[in-house]
């Protein structure tokens, strides 16, 4: 394996339930696994989705987060360290912009992210950051989104935002484009990963 790309799906604010695979969040993100490992055939790229043991943020313990980390660490214990690049969606795009504080986590795509005042940038910088966002999101806020790119950027990360015209926080409306966009943007970040022996 040469490098990861580790998945994290939307949950809630706040909810201390067990996370399953059939939640409507989970469920979400199929289609986009599917879109990347289409786009990036490779066998020595691992696909992977972090299950949450709760399904809510759950103020600053901020559970998924938890998780993530966890999950990278399982990755490092199997793998060994190699280039990670995090895609998460709504609450998962909040945790993967957190746990992107693990050194081999090089890129990160958050999907409708939930970003809210205060988050900290400065674990992304020399890190590519790439957001996409429904301009008719009315769960996650686009603008929010934008400041939060604006911030990162000044931190010193390499931060792009693209607002998707028409764009649902489901990423139904416009759902192809979603999984087009998704699967080139994370084919393109793993192209800028050196390759052993480079």
């Amino acid at each position: 394996v040469r490098a990861a790309v580790v998945f994290l799906h939307g949950g809630s604010v706040d909810s201390r339930a067990r996370s399953r695979s059939w939640h409507p969040a989970a469920v979400r993100m199929r289609p986009v696994v599917r879109a990347v490992a289409a786009a990036v055939p490779d066998a020595d790229v691992l696909l992977a989705e972090v299950r949450y043991r709760v399904r809510g943020w759950n103020g600053p313990d901020a559970d998924p987060v938890r998780d993530a980390q966890q999950a990278l660490r399982e990755l490092a214990a199997q793998v060994g360290e190699v280039p990670v690049v995090l895609v998460g969606h709504s609450m998962g795009g909040r945790a993967a912009l957190r746990a992107a504080v693990a050194p081999e986590v090089r890129a990160v795509l958050a999907l409708g992210p939930w970003c809210p005042d205060g988050e900290p940038v400065e674990q992304l910088r020399d890190k590519d950051v790439v957001v996409l966002h429904g301009d008719r999101d009315r769960i996650t806020d686009p603008a929010a989104s934008a400041a939060f790119v604006r911030r990162a950027d000044a931190a010193g990360a390499r931060a792009h935002l693209e607002l998707v015209k028409g764009g649902d926080h489901a990423m139904i409306r416009r759902g192809q484009y979603w999984h087009r966009t998704v699967a080139s943007t994370v084919a393109g970040l793993l192209a800028a990963v050196p390759r052993p022996g480079q």
